[in-house]
């Protein structure tokens, strides 16, 4: 038999499900992996089934072995001395051909001779000099990756305002939009900075319940709909998505807050406007309903 196993690894924390053709690891044991990238040093996340010795493992990574005391030396190294190493002497040659870019982190693979510099720039830059210096310094396969701002929270943040470890670099393995109309149907403040992430965008955790509230959104009468009640007609002026109760402004002025189950009737739904939504907190309370 053999088993899926998923594996946390490299500086962004990327999560993959990769096969081992033992069971001998167990969650949180440091283990060495080959992905598309090569031979790295991972952690194991979960152990997800067990797979049969003919089932296809197309596109999955395998774990080599569960890392031995000299391979966890050998990180260590990498980690404490050849990183911070690189990472100035990169620095230093950015500085020396003035090139429009800010150095990030710097990744060393644990069983190849390559080095990711990771960095951020307003636009495209020509970094052929600063690579060609880079490869004669380290005999090594140098790759340049440009990141973003969620990117680079993921590389150097590490709790959010919960408490807990940044979603992005505990578990998530697709950094998915999340819009402001999130924000908006869960009623959350549209205070920029309560519910902006490390990053500077909306927080990931936006999307987790999203659903939940499309769908109960989705029982509810719009505002502006004329509704039939037990006490008249009057029209929907506010509601709650999680308690399923609307507020209706009546003919003679009056609000009443109710049950959708206590509506007799939904007269008239008002016309929708077309709805756009954005990535980035407003200044603005902007009405996306």
């Amino acid at each position: 038999m053999r088993y899926i196993l998923t594996i946390r690894y490299g500086v962004l924390k990327n999560t993959s499900d990769f096969f081992a053709p033992f069971n001998t690891v167990k969650k949180g044991d440091p283990v060495i992996i080959r992905s598309h990238r090569g031979v790295e040093f991972g952690e194991v996340v979960i152990k997800v089934k067990e797979i049969a010795d003919d089932a296809s493992i197309e596109n999955l990574g395998e774990v080599l072995r569960k890392a031995t005391t000299d391979d966890k030396e050998k990180q260590k190294k990498i980690t404490d001395d050849l990183i911070p190493a690189e990472f100035k002497f990169c620095q230093r040659k950015i500085k020396e051909h003035k090139l429009l870019m800010k150095l990030a982190h710097v990744e060393h693979l644990f069983g190849t001779k390559k080095i990711i510099f990771y960095y951020l720039a307003s636009g495209r830059v020509d970094f052929r000099e600063l690579v060609k210096d880079l490869a004669k310094e380290y005999q090594a396969r140098i790759e340049m990756k440009q990141i973003g701002v969620r990117d680079e929270a993921r590389l150097l943040a590490d709790y959010e305002h919960c408490g807990r470890e940044l979603c992005c670099r505990s578990f998530l393995k697709n950094l998915e939009p999340v819009t402001m109309k999130m924000a908006k149907n869960q009623k959350a403040t549209l205070d920029p900075s309560k519910i902006s992430g490390r990053c500077g965008r909306l927080m990931c955790c936006l999307r987790y319940e999203d659903n939940v509230y499309e769908d109960l959104k989705y029982n509810l009468p719009k505002k502006g709909s004329i509704v039939k009640t037990a006490k008249g007609i009057g029209e929907v002026v506010n509601y709650d998505v999680l308690q399923q109760q609307v507020t209706i402004e009546l003919h003679n002025g009056s609000k009443i807050h109710m049950s959708i189950h206590d509506i007799i009737d939904r007269v008239r739904e008002p016309v929708r406007q077309k709805e756009t939504a954005c990535d980035r907190p407003c200044e603005k309370d902007c009405d996306l309903e």
